[in-house]
This record gives C-alpha cells, structure tokens and sequence, in this order.
C-alpha cells in the first residue's frame, strides 16, 4: 500500500499561488501530477462525480469551482478536457445508500486515478488522505483553493455533475434539481415533503427518510 509523502525539505506556502505544490513537486522529479476532488457529497439526491487530472499545461483562470460563476466553470471543464489528462467517475445514489458516502468517495478517487490515460508520479488528494493510491499521495486542506490539479478536478467533476441534475430535471421536474443540484435547500425539502422522493434521491440521508412520510417513492414526473 501506497503511503503519502512529502517530499521534503520543501515547504509550501499556502499563499504562494495556485501552482506552488506542482512546482515543489516537479523540483523533486515527482512529475506528472494529479489532482483528485469530488462534487455532490452534501447532496441528498443524484450521483457523487469524483475526477482526477494531470494538467499538461497551465490554465489560466482556474480556482475552486464553487467560487466560478457556471459560465466560466463551463468554458474551463471543455478546455481541461480539451488540454489535459482526465478521469471521472460517477457513482449513483443506490451504491452510496449501499456502500456509505465516505467508502464511495475514497473508492472514487482510486478508480477516478486509474482512469487517467497517463500514470502519476505524484497525486494531491482534496481533504482527505486517500490508502490505496498507485503513487505517492498527499492530502491537501482545501485543495481546490491551492493547488491547480486538484482546482481542475473540482471544476470538471462539478460541472459533470452539474450536467446530470440538469437532465435529471427534465425526467424528475418536481423537485428543482436543475437549481440546487439535489442540495438541501427549502424549495427541495417542501419537494420532498409533498411528492416523497424519486428513485435518485439517497435513501440513507436523514433528510430523504424524513421526506418519505407515507410514500415509499414518489412518482416525480408532472
């Protein structure tokens, strides 16, 4: 089993800008690199989206995707994967109620790395460190925020995801998921209330059992 590392003596400085890990890093030869996030943890309905990526070239623009506006998401996600080297798994509500959200998303980060088209001298995990990994790893606080790769990951499984809750809408339009992409929010919790929830939803949250009420599923198709 792979344990993380950090190549040392390098220090990075959090504010030493969004490429300072891969520059520390390429100094040591532990090239190419991955980045690996994941979108829809907090959600109570549709799939958790983990990527990873190995950028081939600096992007300009790239940041923690919840702080870009969608179009600027967008106009990233097909330049990365026009550009870069890239993985992405969706893993679907009945495995996260089957599996448990945390064993899924460490599942995804591994398989989302085997997915890359080019193997990894050195992965930076979002959060959490990640056993298992075919390369050195480390896992970096708010990593989307500080180091390109994992910013990239983030971008690219958001706006996959976001996609999906997009179509899931035109299937399910009783619950809103084209606007809060199956967050919590009141507009979706009065959803849930009212028509119980669909087949997307995750049944293992607390907030999808309370909404159950007297219906085992609702129809969510007007």
């Amino acid at each position: 089993m792979t344990v993380a590392f950090r190549p040392r003596p390098s220090v990075v400085r959090r504010d030493s800008g969004l490429y300072a890990y891969e520059r520390a890093l390429a100094r040591r030869g532990l090239t190419p690199i991955a980045g690996v996030d994941e979108a829809g943890r907090g959600a109570c309905a549709g799939p958790l989206v983990v990527a990873a990526v190995i950028l081939r070239k600096p992007i300009e623009g790239l940041g923690d995707s919840k702080l870009l506006t969608p179009a600027v998401r967008e106009r990233l996600h097909d330049l990365i994967l026009a550009t870069a080297h890239v993985g992405v798994v969706v893993i679907p509500p009945e495995v996260i109620d089957a599996r448990g959200l945390h064993k899924c998303n460490v599942a995804g980060m591994r398989r989302a790395v085997a997915r890359l088209t080019c193997d990894p001298g050195y992965i930076l995990t979002d959060g959490f460190p990640v056993p298992g990994l075919p390369a050195p790893s480390l896992a970096v606080w708010k990593g989307d925020q500080v180091a390109a790769c994992v910013a990239a990951a983030s971008i690219v499984a958001k706006v996959t995801r976001d996609r999906l809750m997009a179509a899931l809408d035109e299937e399910f339009p009783l619950y809103g998921f084209a606007e809060h992409k199956g967050y919590v929010t009141p507009q979706h919790r009065l959803a849930l209330e009212t028509h119980g929830p669909c087949p997307h939803h995750r049944y293992s949250f607390v907030t999808v059992a309370r909404g159950m009420g007297e219906n085992e599923m609702g129809a969510g198709v007007a």
